[in-house]
């Protein structure tokens, strides 16, 4: 089926510019982070007591895709907006392509719908961003702090799990 839009998927780890570039290319960017169960999601995976929001399975990949076929048929769609601080999606907001035939969707598990979306006919290219782990940890740490997303301990031990985890993403 031809697709009047078609997205590219920008993927790679927390804090290594996925939004940054995306914005940079100028293309309607749709945030794939605000697709996060809420925090009280029974279906939420879990390591060492809490939350692994690290985990793809912390994430609703299906209504990432639906709304992605959304935007590529009609060119708008009503999106989620997710409350890092909050664990849950607080409202929906308009999306709107603008008449773009292409438009970005960046997150860390934009990995996870490459197959999907190619198999739709939705995919215009798919890019998975790298930076070295160090730079990755600051930028991430930085972003985190400045937008108060968690209290400061719980974004360094996050941070340098991440840190540590990062080569197997």
């Amino acid at each position: 089926m031809k697709h009047p839009h078609r997205v590219v998927l920008l993927a790679g780890p927390s804090g290594s510019g996925k939004s940054y570039i995306a914005q940079q290319t100028g293309l309607p960017v749709l945030c794939l982070d605000d697709f996060y169960k809420d925090g009280d999601d029974p279906t939420l995976p879990h390591r060492n007591g809490q939350v692994d929001w690290e985990s793809p399975d912390s994430w609703d990949a299906l209504t990432a895709v639906e709304t992605i076929a959304q935007l590529a048929r009609e060119g708008r769609a009503d999106v989620p907006v997710y409350a890092i601080g909050a664990d849950r999606r607080v409202t929906t907001r308009p999306f709107d392509v603008a008449g773009s035939p292409i438009f970005v969707a960046e997150g860390i598990f934009a990995a996870e719908i490459v197959e999907e979306c190619r198999r739709r006919g939705l995919l215009a290219g798919a890019y998975a961003l790298r930076r070295p782990r160090g730079a990755t940890f600051v930028r991430r740490l930085a972003r985190d702090l400045a937008e108060q997303r968690k209290a400061p301990r719980v974004l360094v031990r996050r941070g340098l799990a991440l840190l540590r985890a990062e080569p197997a993403v």
